[in-house]
């Protein structure tokens, strides 16, 4: 009897705290050295639009994505795009891969084995995250998006 009086008194437990208000979910981090540009930090983009855009050298999307990402961050004054390389290659060869596929962007390397803690581990690539000026997430893709995908949802937030 005193069985079934625990096992009723964790579930009402359990059935409560799913009921409690969740906490709002935190704005992620970032800090990466990029290849070219130095640190980035995520926490001092406050003010703009950013998109982190985790991407590969062998993903046929991802490399349509990035002319298209170049322009739309020098296009646009409230907008910041930083590319992770999520991939197992060595810096000397990233770097002679973008000078064939040029990015105006900062390109980070990030290590596979430790991905940046303020992102989930990308279930495939590309993967994008669209952060508000004031640090929340917006919007996370799966696959590839375009300028447009992105010049849209910062208008519906706007209104």
């Amino acid at each position: 009897m005193k069985f079934w009086i625990l096992v009723l008194a964790m579930c009402v437990a359990a059935t409560t705290r799913a009921a409690e208000p969740t906490e709002p979910a935190k704005a992620p981090t970032l800090v990466v050295s990029t290849l070219d540009h130095g640190e980035f930090d995520l926490a001092r983009q406050r003010g703009k639009w950013v998109l982190v855009n985790f991407w590969a050298t062998w993903c046929a999307p991802c490399l349509k994505e990035i002319p298209d990402f170049s322009a739309f961050d020098r296009e646009r004054e409230d907008v910041v795009v930083i590319g992770l390389a999520f991939e197992e290659i060595e810096v000397a060869d990233l770097r002679a891969f973008l000078k064939e596929h040029p990015a105006a962007y900062p390109i980070a390397l990030v290590d596979v084995y430790a991905p940046p803690a303020g992102f989930e581990v990308p279930r495939g690539l590309p993967t994008s995250w669209l952060i508000a000026p004031d640090g929340h997430v917006a919007e996370k893709y799966l696959g590839p998006i375009t300028s447009a995908d992105l010049a849209r949802r910062i208008a519906q937030e706007k209104r």
